[in-house]
């Protein structure tokens, strides 16, 4: 999904700066401001991913999907694939009003020529900074660790004045131990199971057949049973309303 956004996002640049450059030679203008604007959407398409990555809704789903699939101990079902397709669908849902503000704020008006790169840089910043400074405050110690990291002795009078990058940081820590903490939610009924299949084995006296062969077809079931799918993405997205 993300090569193929930046597939389309790299074709629909390639044509406008080749319109704009051919517009510009038969106007005998100049093109030197759209090679500068084509190389910028080139530099942000080549950073994605890892803005993917980090800077959105995919680690903490990412890593919860993977928690449940290891819980139920079905090993590669559903494959790695699968889930990265599912967290991207996700986190694109997820992440949908934030990138139209983007767009509508920053990249846009940019590509037309109605704001500078300063100010495209600021504005596309800004509803990010916002995302994840929501996600971050309910941590307020990891906050409060990275702003006396970063050299902060006082508390900033707005989110504009708090420094990206201690955002970003205290954003990270919170979303990895949100994530660990809905693994370990998840992980406590299958280990019931687990438990209640190997007391049954052991009074019956069926030591040797491994108690997670048996109790595999009973975590799906209940899995099954319980809708845990929709649960499971409705808690995610709920997570980040």
């Amino acid at each position: 999904m993300t090569l193929l956004f930046g597939v389309v996002a790299m074709s629909f640049s390639n044509a406008y700066a080749a319109e704009s450059v051919i517009d510009n030679y038969l106007d005998g203008g100049n093109n030197t401001s759209d090679i500068v604007r084509l190389i910028v959407v080139l530099t942000m398409l080549s950073f994605i991913p890892a803005i993917i990555m980090t800077l959105t809704a995919f680690p903490r789903i990412i890593i919860v999907l993977s928690f449940a699939r290891n819980a139920m101990g079905t090993q590669q079902m559903p494959p790695n694939q699968v889930l990265i397709g599912i967290a991207l669908v996700l986190t694109f849902f997820i992440m949908t009003p934030v990138v139209t503000e983007v767009v509508d704020q920053a990249y846009t008006p940019y590509m037309e020529g109605e704001i500078d790169t300063d100010e495209a840089y600021g504005n596309a910043i800004a509803p990010m900074k916002e995302f994840m400074f929501n996600q971050a405050k309910t941590e307020p110690k990891g906050m409060n660790f990275f702003m006396e990291l970063y050299g902060m002795t006082e508390a900033p009078e707005s989110l504009d004045d708090m420094p990206m990058v201690v955002v970003m940081m205290a954003f990270i820590t919170s979303e990895l131990k949100k994530a660990f903490i809905m693994g370990f939610i998840l992980y406590v009924p299958f280990i019931v199971v687990d438990m209640i299949t190997a007391s049954v084995l052991m009074s019956m006296g069926m030591m040797m057949i491994p108690p997670v062969t048996i109790s595999l077809p009973f975590k799906i079931l209940l899995f099954v049973l319980v809708d845990g799918w929709t649960l499971l993405f409705e808690t995610l997205v709920k997570g980040f309303v």
